[in-house]
């Protein structure tokens, strides 16, 4: 049997965590292998041994039946290894072309030359309908977007073997089909691919083969046609998932946010990203805001919760007008937000899991005396959170942030705005790269929340968390409201249609 890839019996240690123990990997030539585990189980520990950017305590590393040495990626890049990190290692002040030809640049007499790399660059974007536009700057462009200049980056070295870690976790629905197309593409060439996903339909629809990681250990390679979902995330998370969460009728009461005539120019442009947008959200219902991802939604939730100023229009926040409030008034007022980009605007990465706890809170009685921190009750509150939420870290409390796992990154800033006093909880993809257990941990969160009495105002790209958990949809279309749809009656195709701009709600059509 020909294994492009052997990982065999790799242990990696952290200080006195045992991130991956006697861990064993083989993948077949021409096949996709799906990597499946929860919140740090150790899949991307895993793939950054394989790409040098972590060495192993034990074990070794064959490429082609030949046993090699990866110290740095510029080794795994030589062996035509490529990767596409769950959080994207691109420069921000760079060009979409300077950040793919980014190591490999052509350069005669001192000068970089740029004409046959873009060349290049387009005729990959053309070819995998990964269109790109190769001057703007990557600051300026979606997390989508930043996907694709990570996948041309790796197509542009001319990778065999090549590493998705969570590449679906930003992407749309549409976004996800068009890559799972590109990816069986890549393997009819002869690439062979390692697939990182939470996803169960996304493994079963591309995979071929996939190993399973729990807390470190391998437990086992299964053939994916003859797997069940269910078996998967039973190996998975140890224990049976309910995929269907009840959500019991709540008397809907006043109303908590209520958004009029909002509107936010681009910054770039001055065209309107959002447009005269109005809806309320009252306590006890899920307001769900979905859409195609660009269509304004990033735009309108900075708007809201303070990130960007507003050119017109108002926020309400129980009656009270807090347009012009500060972020910190707001948070004052009720408002939790579970930001869209966690490392941009939910984390400060350097400090440890204790001082990213109370970044909130840190300034109330509690957790100072006179201007000081008391240093004791953060680390019991962060304690407390830990346990509460199942937040997961090698050094606990004292973790630097910066190395947890992307997950319980997102269940630390969900536990810290839960944890504190508010009316109503505006999250953005909530469960945005977490497994099926986190997923599942929460929705019933968000749920809880509705059902004592809350409000939630959720934005997503996954379909299936727009319609198992919403009361009500909103679809945002070219930065306006399209549609006001309960999800008991709408079907997912129709919900497409609305999302595509294709239908619009009967109260929407004036605004045509």
């Amino acid at each position: 049997m020909e294994y492009i890839i052997e990982m065999n019996h790799i242990t990696k240690i952290f200080g006195n965590f045992k991130a991956l123990d006697d861990v064993t990997l083989k993948v077949k030539k021409g096949e996709i292998h799906a990597l499946l585990g929860e919140n740090g189980a150790g899949k991307s520990t895993l793939m950054s041994v394989l790409f040098g950017l972590y060495q192993a305590e034990k074990g070794e590393i064959q490429v082609n039946g030949r046993q090699v040495q990866i110290n740095n990626p510029n080794d795994a890049n030589n062996l035509n290894i490529g990767m596409v990190h769950q959080h994207f290692k691109l420069v921000h002040n760079f060009t979409v072309l300077e950040s793919i030809i980014l190591g490999r640049e052509t350069v005669k007499m001192g000068l970089l030359k740029k004409d046959a790399a873009r060349k290049k660059v387009m005729e990959l974007s053309e070819r995998y309908k990964l269109r790109i536009d190769p001057d703007a700057y990557i600051s300026d462009i979606t997390v989508g977007m930043q996907q694709r200049v990570e996948i041309l980056k790796m197509l542009y070295l001319d990778s065999d073997i090549l590493i998705f870690d969570e590449p679906t976790a930003v992407l749309t629905p549409q976004e996800i089909k068009e890559l799972m197309k590109i990816m069986k593409e890549l393997v009819s060439e002869g690439k062979s691919i390692i697939f990182i996903s939470h996803k169960l339909n996304e493994i079963k629809e591309v995979a071929d083969r996939c190993t399973i990681l729990r807390k470190g250990n391998c437990i086992g390679t299964v053939d994916v046609s003859n797997t069940t979902k269910e078996q998967m995330s039973e190996m998975m998370v140890g224990r049976k998932i309910n995929f269907n969460l009840e959500m019991k009728d709540v008397e809907k009461g006043d109303t908590i946010l209520e958004v009029k005539n909002l509107t936010v120019k681009s910054k770039n442009s001055g065209k309107n990203v959002v447009n005269d947008v109005s809806f309320k959200v009252r306590k006890g219902e899920i307001v769900c805001i979905a859409g195609i991802d660009g269509n304004g939604q990033s735009e309108l939730i900075y708007g809201i919760t303070g990130l960007i100023p507003i050119n017109e229009g108002s926020i309400f926040l129980n009656g009270k007008d807090v347009t012009k409030e500060s972020i910190r008034k707001k948070c004052v007022e009720g408002m939790a937000h579970i930001p869209e980009d966690r490392h941009k605007h939910g984390l400060i990465l350097d400090f440890d899991l204790k001082q990213n706890a109370v970044l909130q809170t840190y300034y109330q009685p509690e957790f100072q005396d006179h201007g000081f921190i008391r240093f004791n009750a953060v680390s019991k509150y962060a304690g407390k959170l830990i346990k509460q939420y199942d937040i997961r870290s090698p050094r606990d409390e004292e973790s630097i942030v910066r190395n947890m796992s992307g997950g319980n990154q997102q269940k630390l800033i969900i536990a810290r705005e839960l944890d504190r006093s508010h009316e109503i909880v505006v999250a953005v993809q909530p469960t945005r790269g977490l497994d099926v257990g986190a997923t599942e941990y929460i929705h019933k969160q968000l749920i809880a929340q509705r059902d004592q009495g809350k409000a939630v105002l959720l934005i997503s790209l996954e379909l299936d968390e727009v319609m198992n958990i919403s009361d009500r949809i909103l679809v945002i279309y070219e930065g306006e409201i399209v549609g006001d749809l309960n999800p008991k009656e709408v079907t997912v195709n129709e919900l497409g249609l609305y999302m595509a701009g294709s239908k619009r709600g009967t109260s929407y059509e004036k605004k045509e």
